[in-house]
């Protein structure tokens, strides 16, 4: 029997579905970033306590990383669901898994009441979040890309992108709040906890946003189209016709990912550490920076639809291996005013490569295998990059003392991204109904029935 059209969400339809997508991953974004600030300012002391400051910051970074191991794992048990039974049920869980985490954070003995028990502890609920945040990002802008037309999918698709800056800006300005009214003292016994509890609270706000949207109907389609016919697990599907798009989208996301947690995380070691500025300094800045990202990725998301994801993308790319050097002499200004340029204009340039990647890599994929191929794309990419920019970085400082070599690594990064996309095939415009599905012979693929594209 032939699946109806999926049809295109209406204007009204597609900003409930956008908004919901942009609540969840604000509310997982929080809680994945306040592990990342908490590990530069607390835990480091509470946690992993050392005689060297950044000795103990290293280790704690590790713990940070090792959420981006499982990142991968993640994205491939919630693309092969999410691309079996659909995407809402899969953003719903991730939610709730990564609110629980974070919660149960804030209830965690430090290493001063139970030993070697508290990392522990702390590193399996980071697994935890990992997990969480590896199926939450490709089900989140799919549900959004598969509902809007090709017209403004660009835009769309980047507001769930918006989510990042907006749990950093959320997550910093919560810390920045009781670090500049509570003494450090009292931050470090208990006010840091207070964040990681409120995840509590966030977590049924989003769940009910998130309970009111209706499934894709891209996929919806797909999946009454390949009724009765056996195929193979969706992650075995990528590997065999789609692993090139998997490459690129690793490439595509690679300078991105490092310069994002150079500019926020480790900014965060640099300026409390090496410089000797008040953590203030540095949380004040990632605040401004953060807000100036939240409301631009959109508009690099509109800019695509009009000249194309690769061209949004490699102004982000070649402007970031360009700015990797600025960016550390403004900050070793010691003004508060600089350090912020410096962090605005390094966000900006990530956003130009972050707001056209939820359509660019949602456009690579077919819509059987679109879950598991984007998440393993950019989740893959998040342990070769993200996870390792902290450490890397940290460690070059240690190291070398100077910040020149942490330029060197940044811009080499942006460059991996620049070449990549470069040579990638343009993907604005693309109708994701026509989404291949196998033939019972395993012949050519064919498009889903009455494949027809509206202006969202």
């Amino acid at each position: 029997m032939a699946a109806s059209a999926p049809s295109s969400a209406s204007p009204g339809n597609i900003k409930r579905i956008v908004a919901a997508s942009l609540i969840g991953t604000t509310i997982e974004w929080y809680d994945f970033f306040l592990y990342g600030t908490a590990a530069a300012l607390v835990f480091n002391k509470l946690f992993f306590p050392t005689s060297d400051p950044l000795t103990g910051t290293l280790i704690a970074f590790i713990t940070y990383a090792i959420g981006f191991l499982a990142r991968p794992l993640g994205g491939v048990v919630f693309g092969h669901f999410g691309d079996r039974v659909g995407r809402k049920k899969l953003l719903v869980l991730s939610l709730l898994m990564m609110g629980g985490a974070t919660f149960a954070m804030g209830l965690l003995p430090t290493y001063a009441s139970i030993g070697v028990g508290a990392p522990v502890l702390l590193t399996v609920l980071r697994l935890v979040q990992g997990f969480a945040l590896g199926g939450e990002w490709g089900g989140a802008v799919l549900i959004v890309s598969e509902h809007g037309g090709a017209e403004h999918r660009g835009f769309w698709a980047s507001w769930p992108q918006s989510g990042a800056p907006g749990g950093n800006l959320l997550a910093t300005g919560v810390l920045a709040l009781l670090a500049g009214v509570q003494s450090d003292a009292a931050f470090l016994a208990w006010g840091w906890r207070v964040p990681f509890l409120l995840s509590g609270v966030l977590v049924v706000v989003g769940l009910w946003i998130r309970l009111s949207v209706s499934e894709s109907p891209v996929f919806l389609a797909a999946r009454a189209a390949r009724q009765g016919r056996e195929e193979d697990a969706p992650v075995v599907q990528v590997f065999r016709r789609g692993w090139r798009q998997v490459l690129t989208a690793i490439g595509t996301r690679f300078g991105e990912n490092i310069s994002y947690y150079v500019l926020t995380s480790f900014l965060l070691v640099y300026v409390t550490v090496h410089l000797g500025l008040a953590k203030s300094t540095a949380l004040n800045a990632v605040l401004i920076g953060s807000a100036v990202h939240f409301v631009t990725i959109p508009a690099w998301g509109a800019l695509s639809d009009r000249i194309g994801r690769r061209p949004v993308t490699l102004i982000g790319a070649a402007g970031m291996a360009l700015w990797a050097f600025a960016f550390f002499a403004l900050v070793d200004s010691k003004s508060f005013a600089v350090i912020t340029l410096a962090v605005t204009a390094g966000l900006l340039l990530h956003g130009a490569m972050y707001g056209p990647q939820a359509a660019f890599i949602s456009e690579m994929f077919d819509t059987d295998v679109r879950y598991s191929g984007a998440s393993m794309g950019s989740q893959l990419a998040s342990i070769v990059a993200g996870a390792l920019a902290p450490l890397i970085a940290v460690e070059l400082l240690k190291d070398y003392g100077s910040s020149v070599p942490v330029s060197l690594y940044l811009c080499a990064a942006a460059l991996v991204t620049t070449l990549t996309v470069a040579f990638a095939r343009e993907t604005r415009g693309r109708d994701l109904t026509r989404a291949r599905v196998e033939s019972p012979s395993g012949g050519r693929a064919a498009p889903l029935p009455a494949a027809v594209d509206h202006p969202a």
